[in-house]
């Protein structure tokens, strides 16, 4: 099915959808103003190490990663702008005691309850998005907009918190807080009174006999029995393991190799991937409009696999090369990322629609385990080394993906209760 990001396309957004956007903005940007500075935070207030930090962020990703799944099973059942609520909630509790918190044991639960929060959020938006707009083209838009704003924030909030002078500030940590109680407030509103959302929120919560429930033993059952969507999981925590690498282990790897200008190679090859997919999404998906998904993913698999060799056999000291690895990488990302959640939704079915994002949660994994993966293989190896394995790991993605359509799947029609 063909894409199509014309302004007739953007109009049938229905106002709840605009307000996932405008939300996405200004809580991305706010929480990208701190949360990438939370380990100088940690180091400077307790002289944690650097491995220390990172068991503390990748225990929590790892909770959140099955609370992400549970939660989002159970919107179906409880309806999804309730736990939209709940756990905006928690965001607005979580970030508050983030920024008056002053122990190590502290920070522990506090981040947990954030990282919860986040895993959260994310599947039940997307989940929301299949309920509010029926059209699959323009549901694919949606799904591209809403990951083109989180990147905008995402570029937008560390330059934000440097102009207002607030990075590395725990109190900034209200300013999220704050942002979330915005969203908040839109919500309930968007939710109450957009007779879009009233119509399809409405058929989600109604009583079982209008809306039947699928248990919670038989969604298990399902996720089981369907072995593609178990193989997507895979392929796709493989796919986040080898990303991942850009966000910890290439940042080790410069800095034990003694990159020359590190701390402005560094921020440069931040920028660089948050404008390369800013000012490329749209246009790579009118490119891409006359492919099927599952060739659009191999495209994104086949770029982020030369960038991974890219930096595997980049001198240290050529600047430009590594610039040029991360921009191949984000092109990857551009494609990648938002395709996949597209390709989720398709193959979930309506009412199984939360269990299937929470269960990708756990491609989240990916990412939660790649400092410990990457920072093994350079300790008990090298750089090269890392990047060469990453890139290979990339042809195991692209075989999983080439065998996804040929994989069995439950029949959908007999877990609707009669």
């Amino acid at each position: 099915m063909n894409s199509d990001i014309s302004l007739a396309r953007f109009k049938q957004f229905p106002v709840l959808m605009w307000i996932f956007l405008f939300g996405s903005f200004i809580t991305r940007g706010s929480y990208y103003m701190v949360w990438p500075f939370l380990a100088v935070i940690l180091y400077e207030k307790f002289a944690l190490s650097a491995t220390e930090v990172g068991l503390v962020l990748t225990s929590a990703a790892v909770i959140s990663v099955f609370t992400s799944f549970i939660g989002s099973s159970l919107s179906d059942k409880v309806g999804r702008h309730t736990l939209m609520y709940i756990t905006g909630v928690l965001y607005i509790i979580s970030f508050s005691l983030l920024a008056e918190v002053e122990t190590v044991a502290g920070y522990v639960i506090v981040m947990t309850l954030c990282s919860i929060a986040t895993a959260l959020w994310r599947p039940l938006t997307s989940a929301a998005i299949g309920d509010i707009i029926e059209d699959s083209q323009t549901r694919e838009l949606a799904m591209q907009s809403l990951y083109f704003i989180v990147n905008v924030g995402c570029a937008v909030g560390p330059l934000a918190g440097v102009w207002l002078g607030l990075t590395g500030e725990q109190s900034s940590f209200y300013i999220t807080a704050g942002a979330f109680a915005i969203l908040l407030v839109l919500l309930v509103w968007g939710f109450n009174f957009s007779d879009k959302a009233a119509k399809n929120t409405a058929a989600i919560d109604e009583p079982e006999e209008k809306k039947p429930a699928v248990q919670g033993k038989q969604i298990l059952r399902i996720l089981f029995a369907d072995k593609l969507l178990q193989c997507l999981i895979l392929a796709n925590i493989l796919c986040m393991f080898i990303y991942a690498q850009m966000d910890s282990s290439l940042i080790q790897y410069l800095t034990r190799a003694e990159a020359p200008d590190l701390l402005a190679l560094i921020s440069a090859l931040i920028f660089t991937n948050a404008l390369v997919i800013i000012s490329s999404q749209f246009l790579l998906l009118k490119m891409m409009a006359r492919f099927s998904l599952t060739v659009r993913i191999q495209i994104g698999l086949v770029l982020l696999m030369v960038s991974q060799f890219w930096l595997a056999l980049n001198p240290i000291d050529l600047f430009w090369g590594w610039i040029g690895a991360i921009v191949v990488m984000s092109l990857a990302e551009t494609i990648l990322f938002p395709t996949m959640n597209v390709h989720l939704d398709r193959l979930a079915p309506s009412h199984l629609r939360g269990a299937y994002f929470g269960a990708a949660s756990f491609y989240d994994l990916g990412f939660a385990l790649a400092p410990l993966g990457g920072g093994l293989i350079l300790d008990y190896y090298n750089g090269p080394t890392l990047f060469f394995a990453a890139g290979g790991l990339c042809l195991v993605v692209i075989y999983l993906y080439a065998i996804l359509e040929k994989l069995p799947r439950p029949d959908f029609e007999s877990t609707l209760p009669k």
